[in-house]
């Protein structure tokens, strides 16, 4: 009988073959090691090899030195051909059967011309026991991981147009099994396998997109590289799969105002390279030298209440030099100043730039960038460095390079800088990930400091740095795993709310990407809880690739992802099909049916682009840099409207809120002015700064929250690996409605940072 190989399909016992030759053969050997005996003379390559293993050609061959190689080898089938070839195997493949006549292998072998070594396609088959033939290859249908359906064999697209982008090469061990199990572990519902050694995912609407129809069974004939029992396509043809079972991912198409809405907000002056919300009610830009206005002044101040007169809108700041690729914070000091750290070459590298935000909306602000390299720097040049606030009120910058593709930076430092010391640590995996972990993403957790870079992640203990925690690399493209997520690789990333009472550990989202090379963008995020007993990384894919995008907290616990393009790498001109929708990401939502394909923009918002949260809850959208003769420098700012800021939602509530300054665990007492509150939230949302992907100082807590009438208590988070000081976006919520926020500050200036730098030209607020 036949036995069924391969995959993981049904396997027959074996039995003697039914199909056994008519005479022992002409010129049989006669002393083969126990056990084996002649089976006969079969056709070689009708479906392809019918025994998978060859051995070296040998002018000495003879029947005996080939099943005594088989032998050696562990191989219980040996089979001989064009009188010099040895073949092994442990079953005859492919379909092999019996030739019509034993004198079909009639070729006398070249080391003894007394014994027959098979003919031309003809094998002359040995076996110790019985032999068993498996049955012609085919398409495999039985046995297919998960919800898998075989759908027939169909042809490439048009036009060289691929009808699946993602090409996954495998010549040794390519199957459906494989290829399907990797389709589906990254959330692709339709895939194939063509020339055998060749996988690709997808999505079912791409086969028409590229044009492609059914084509006959018989044009999808190449065995497949990891099992030659099954057909794996053919030339330009592919055995294709659809997942048939429960979706794997289920994205969501709201309608109208559901979708949100881009409008135009102001005409700008500049293209930001980082943008900050200020405590003051206003908005700062920075942007680099080079390819900006000649005239510029290096940053302005955006006061929305002149939102109809653009000269007195944007306010002319100065900055001494380039922020080009730099870092910044809002200090946890009781003034809320913003620092600016880095840049672009010379004295920039070291640049400490410190701004107090005054004034308030619609009252006129005087300060300025204050900077003197010479009395204020960093100890290492950096550029494309983080900056985080750290538990013990200092400030940790992390990473860069030393100038435009200038060496790596793969150590930290920590500001202040003590008299006299260094704070200066060299960490081994950025010298080893360089050039592919700038910007790293930097958290507090309650046990330390988590850093993402490149495709990995690890904790670091906030005193020594040194590691505790490595965690599994992160998923990256569905056919390249080493696809990154950090500068150039460019993704953006965000910690998932955090709820009263804060039991739950910490969990970090990712997403977007690119690969080095080809640059081709990811189109999943990924998350992830670091201190979890054993952290593993949960994929989801989004419904388009990104990469230099942007994702902005909102004060209803979900994230808006934005801007970006479709392929390609951070840099001058470096990507390509610009990213022109909205993706809305609900974690309170299950896994894969967390995102909404929302509204999409007219403008393209590429390199240097930046999105941050307004104080009203709408994200302000700005910038783009890309240089690439095809898409213009972007001055236009934008807003993205929320559903919940749509016409025809509830008027937002109003609150007023005496203490501004919160310890620990402290109750606070908030009056609701206007609302009725029925299912009344808080939420906080961390002062950011947003570039590159990276907002710096993001972070998103829901507080725990009672009212009475109107009035409400907050209890403040309990502790600084919770919260780690800082300032805040308080919101109150009616529902999914937000407030307008009012800035508070939480945990005081333990660092005492307020005193800090001492130099008579730099105003400094005290503790």
């Amino acid at each position: 009988m036949y036995k069924y190989g391969g995959g993981t399909g049904t396997t027959p016992t074996s039995s003697s073959s039914t199909n056994t030759p008519t005479s022992t053969g002409t010129g049989s050997a006669t002393s083969l090691p126990s056990g084996w005996a002649y089976k006969g003379c079969y056709v070689d390559n009708a479906n392809g090899r019918i025994l998978n293993t060859q051995k070296p050609d040998s002018q000495t061959l003879t029947i005996e030195s080939c099943v005594a190689a088989c032998v050696a080898s562990g191989y219980k089938v040996a089979g001989m051909e064009y009188s010099t070839q040895c073949f092994c195997g442990n079953s005859i493949t492919n379909g092999g059967v019996l030739a019509n006549a034993e004198t079909d292998c009639n070729t006398a072998c070249a080391g003894n011309n007394k014994e027959q070594c098979g003919g031309g396609n003809r094998m002359s088959i040995y076996a110790r026991g019985d032999l068993a033939v498996s049955a012609p290859p085919a398409a495999q249908k039985a046995g297919l991981p998960g919800s898998w359906t075989y759908k027939g064999c169909i042809t490439e697209g048009t036009n060289n147009n691929k009808v699946w982008k993602y090409k996954i090469i495998n010549s040794a061990g390519n199957t459906a099994t494989s290829c399907l199990t990797q389709c589906s572990n990254f959330g692709f519902m339709a895939g194939g396998v063509e020339y055998g050694e060749e996988c690709y995912c997808g999505d079912i609407d791409e086969i028409a997109a590229a044009g492609s129809t059914a084509a006959p069974e018989s044009d999808c004939n190449t065995a497949c590289s990891g099992n030659s029992d099954y057909l794996c396509g053919g030339g330009n043809r592919l055995s294709w799969y659809q997942w048939t079972g429960t979706p794997l991912y289920i994205w969501s198409y709201p309608k109208g105002n559901a979708a949100g809405a881009y409008q135009q907000l102001i005409g700008g002056v500049c293209i930001p390279l980082l943008t900050t919300p200020g405590v003051n009610g206003k908005y700062q830009f920075v942007e680099k030298y080079g390819t900006g206005e000649p005239n510029s002044t290096g940053a302005y101040e955006l006061d929305l209440t002149y939102i109809n007169d653009v000269t007195k809108a944007w306010r002319p700041m100065h900055v001494k030099t380039d922020v080009f690729c730099s870092a910044s914070i809002t200090l946890p000091d009781k003034v809320g100043r913003q620092i600016n750290i880095g840049g672009w070459s010379g004295d920039s590298l070291f640049g400490i730039r410190i701004y107090w935000p005054d004034g308030s909306p619609g009252v006129a602000s005087t300060n300025d960038w204050q900077e003197n390299v010479n009395e204020l720097k960093l100890q290492i040049g950096r550029w494309y460095p983080s900056a985080m606030v750290m538990t013990n009120g200092s400030i940790l910058v992390v990473g860069g390079e030393n100038g435009s593709n200038g060496p790596p930076q793969p150590s930290l430092e920590l500001l202040p800088t003590p008299a006299g010391g260094s704070t200066v640590v060299t960490l081994d995996f950025l010298q080893r990930t360089d050039p592919y972990n700038l910007y790293p993403f930097l958290f507090v957790v309650p046990s330390g400091i988590v850093i993402g870079y490149y495709n990995e992640m690890r904790i670091l203990d906030p005193v020594t740095f040194a590691t505790t925690k490595q965690l599994p690399n992160m998923p990256g493209n569905v056919n390249n795993p080493a696809a990154g997520r950090t500068y150039p690789l460019e993704g953006t990333a965000m910690l998932l709310p955090q709820y009263a009472p804060f039991n739950d550990p910490v969990t970090v989202l990712i997403c977007g990407g690119s690969t080095n090379g080809a640059g081709t963008a990811t189109d999943n995020c990924i998350s992830t809880q670091p201190e979890a007993a054993n952290p593993q990384w949960t994929l989801e894919r989004m419904p388009s690739q990104r990469v230099i995008s942007c994702m902005t907290a909102l004060p209803d616990g979900t994230y808006m992802i934005l801007n970006g393009a479709h392929q390609g790498v951070a840099g001058f001109g470096l990507a390509t099909s610009p990213n022109l929708n909205a993706v809305l990401y609900d974690p309170s939502k299950p896994v894969n049916q967390r995102m909404s394909v929302m509204a999409n923009t007219t403008v393209a918002r590429l390199y240097h682009s930046e999105a941050i949260l307004m104080h009203d809850g709408r994200v302000m959208v700005s910038g783009s840099d890309p240089q690439d003769g095809k898409n213009p420098e972007e001055y236009r700012v934008e807003v993205f409207i929320p559903p919940y800021r749509m016409p025809g939602t509830p008027a937002p509530p109003t609150f007023t809120v005496a203490n501004k300054d919160w310890a620990y665990g402290q109750a606070i007492t908030v009056q609701i002015t206007s609302g009725a509150l029925a299912n009344p939230r808080a939420s906080l949302m961390g002062a950011e700064s947003s570039t590159h992907g990276n907002s710096m100082g993001q972070r998103t807590l829901f507080p725990a929250i009672s009212c009475a009438g109107t009035t409400c208590t907050i209890t403040a988070p309990p502790n600084k690996g919770v919260c780690p000081m800082g300032w805040f976006q308080l919101f109150i919520l009616d529902g999914p409605t937000p407030s307008y926020s009012t800035f508070v500050r939480i945990g005081g200036d333990p660092g005492k940072l307020g005193n800090w730098p001492a130099f008579s030209d730099f105003k400094t607020p005290g503790i």
